[in-house]
């Protein structure tokens, strides 16, 4: 290709055009000028609560991993942290953070979001999430075996520094504590146990603690998401881990290409699974939210308020487009295309529901 030449790389449809007609280059000149007007109006009012048209109350959050994080969150007009990320502090290093260090590195992405709830997962590691420290085996604690809270509940001296480390850094801020990797409800009743021990062993020791509000676990497992009734019960909140329900779901390994198209968040099989945990958490008086990319794509976002969703939390600059995406509908609406998009492929032009005045989703939707 000599220098100089034209490429016109169209992100939304996936397309490359080298030396693209005038009219074809000048047009997408003026798609970007209005992208980027659109985002910034998105994120002069990203900052305001979010509501359908008709009132109804979506709280637009978002993930993160450090305090730097938790500041781009803010800085983007996230209600709140959705997902905080605790295994960062454990991977990639020869030893493990001590109860010192998880407090400090907690308190100050606590401080960070300025008094906004947030959600703090605990450890969650392996399948492709290695920890050097840890002496993860890609068999054992991979995939399908021990991993997320089994590993957790497996090794109590860590998932007990972790949870008086999260203690401690709550006082004075909003903090809601999940779990990963949830199968069985006795796995819950384990964990909280652990809370619980967490709390006398601190309080034995004098030392000074806050505590959680509320108490969730990720629906990452097919099983749970089924029997979603019985666990409802035992929890404040779901958080509907889409990447791995996904994976689970279509027994699609989500770090293989060859097999990526399967993990659509779209397919009516994962829309009328995620319908069927807001029913039961709805019926229980729990609230339902999603952390993930699918969670940041404007239209999916609106499906999946259509299926109950009431709280989502993406990568932080998605939190503009999002909440402007909810304002555009009202709920009945985005409901009306939830159960057109579960209905199927077939049943709607284009392979994809619209929501009013909105694109259309991309064909293929990343690993989120």
């Amino acid at each position: 290709m000599p220098d100089g030449t034209t490429v016109l790389v169209d992100g939304a449809a996936g397309t490359v055009a080298v030396d693209p007609p005038e009219e074809a280059a000048a047009d997408a000149h003026r798609r970007a000028a209005r992208a980027r007007a659109d985002a910034d109006a998105a994120r002069g009012a990203a900052r305001a609560p979010v509501t359908t048209r008709d009132g109804a109350p979506v709280r637009g959050g978002a993930n993160a991993a450090s305090a730097a994080e938790a500041a781009r969150a803010v800085a983007e007009g996230a209600d709140e942290l959705g997902l905080v990320r605790t295994e960062l502090l454990f991977l990639d290093r020869p030893t493990l953070p001590d109860e010192d260090e998880q407090a400090a590195a907690l308190t100050a992405l606590l401080e960070a979001a300025e008094g906004r709830p947030v959600v703090v997962r605990t450890l969650d590691v392996g399948g492709d999430k290695a920890a050097p420290a840890l002496d993860l085996d890609p068999v054992r604690n991979g995939f399908l075996g021990e991993r997320g809270l089994r590993w957790s509940l497996n090794h109590p001296d860590v998932f007990a520094a972790q949870l008086r480390a999260v203690l401690r850094a709550a006082r004075g801020h909003r903090v809601r504590l999940m779990f990963p990797m949830v199968t069985t409800r006795d796995e819950v009743e384990r964990a909280r146990e652990a809370l619980d021990a967490a709390r006398r062993d601190l309080d034995a020791a004098g030392t000074a603690r806050g505590d959680v509000e509320q108490v969730g676990i990720m629906v990452e497992v097919p099983a749970a998401a089924a029997a979603a009734d019985l666990l409802a019960p035992a929890v404040d909140f779901f958080s509907i881990g889409s990447n791995d329900l996904l994976s689970y779901l279509m027994a699609a390994d989500r770090t293989l290409s060859s097999v990526a198209p399967l993990r659509d968040p779209r397919h009516p099989a994962f829309l009328r699974l995620v319908g069927g945990i807001c029913a039961a958490a709805d019926a229980a008086g729990i609230w339902v939210g999603v952390c993930g990319d699918i969670a940041g794509d404007p239209e999916l976002a609106v499906l999946l308020a259509g299926l109950g969703v009431t709280e989502l939390s993406g990568a932080p600059p998605a939190v503009p487009a999002v909440k402007a995406a909810l304002r555009a509908v009202t709920l009945e609406e985005a409901q009306a295309l939830a159960r057109t998009a579960a209905r199927g492929p077939g049943t709607y032009p284009g392979g994809a529901p619209r929501a009013p005045g909105g694109a259309q989703p991309p064909g293929q939707q990343g690993t989120p």
